[in-house]
């Protein structure tokens, strides 16, 4: 028994934890994401069942989703830029910004409440939803990426924003990159390198943001947990090949339509919870 929870209780949510990980995989590959949108509220669900508090459970889910997406997002851009879709141009540009904005996330992480996580993903996850469900071609800002200082906006705000949701960034740079004209396959090829940068100083910050933090369950190494980790890695590196190939083969309109679906099912989850 673990906090009155029975033995057949814990082998069904290591099963869950380890199918998340066989979703998270095919989404990285598909989307160019760390499958953060799957992995945070099956975490944040899990860690509540085992007693962890809701304010301790939110940001644990997050930091253990950032240090999963490291080898998932690892893979996924290796298997994209093989593919020569990734823009390095564009990554080496959002470098820097983008690990400043993820290691501001990290710090607020420490004392924001569970609502701020949680309206950070509706709001993100919504605003693309929309656009890739119901926009239209001449739905763009500019017919390319700026450069010099917005570009580096764009990549500050990219890494904050993911760092308190736990994702690599492939929701926000996809929505950036196709309102700026590039195609969709490149963004979400690029979006799969971001996720590199955003995922390993990510993961870092959330162990610091919880060292010491009292009602941290067995097995956290600040707000990561090390069985959550183990128990979705090695399914995740199992199936984002799969995913990237499926990529591939979609047609651009489908990948956009499966991605919009994707995003509005995340957003409308983390709704209800604000609401309730």
């Amino acid at each position: 028994m673990l906090n009155g929870l029975d033995i057949g209780t814990l082998l069904a949510i290591a099963g869950m934890l380890a199918l998340a990980g066989a979703a998270t995989g095919v989404l990285a590959g598909i989307f160019g994401l760390g499958g953060g949108a799957i992995s945070v509220p099956i975490l944040f669900f899990s860690f509540g069942l085992i007693g962890v508090a809701e304010e301790i459970a939110m940001p644990l889910a997050v930091g253990t989703s950032l240090a999963i997406i490291i080898p998932t997002s690892i893979e996924s851009a290796r298997a994209h830029h093989a593919k020569g879709a990734v823009d390095m141009a564009v990554v080496r540009a959002w470098a820097v910004p983008v690990i400043l904005g993820v290691m501001l996330g990290a710090g607020i992480a420490r004392f924001a409440e569970p609502w701020v996580f949680q309206a950070v993903f509706v709001f993100v996850a919504g605003t693309n939803a929309v656009k890739l469900l119901f926009g239209k071609a001449s739905w763009r800002v500019a017919d390319d990426l700026p450069t010099g200082g917005r570009l580096q906006v764009y990549g500050g705000l990219m890494g904050l924003f993911s760092a308190l949701m736990g994702i690599g960034g492939g929701a926000i740079s996809n929505l950036i990159m196709t309102l700026h004209g590039r195609p969709i396959h490149q963004a979400v090829a690029t979006s799969a390198a971001v996720g590199v940068l955003i995922s390993i100083p990510g993961s870092i910050g959330y162990v610091l943001a919880g060292w010491g933090k009292a009602g941290l369950p067995i097995g956290s190494l600040g707000f990561v947990s090390l069985l959550g980790f183990a128990l979705i890695v090695p399914t995740t590196l199992l199936t984002t090949g799969f995913g990237v190939r499926l990529a591939h083969r979609l047609s651009r309109r489908n990948l956009e339509r499966a991605f919009g679906c994707f995003l509005a099912l995340v957003s409308l989850r983390f709704l209800l919870l604000l609401i309730w």
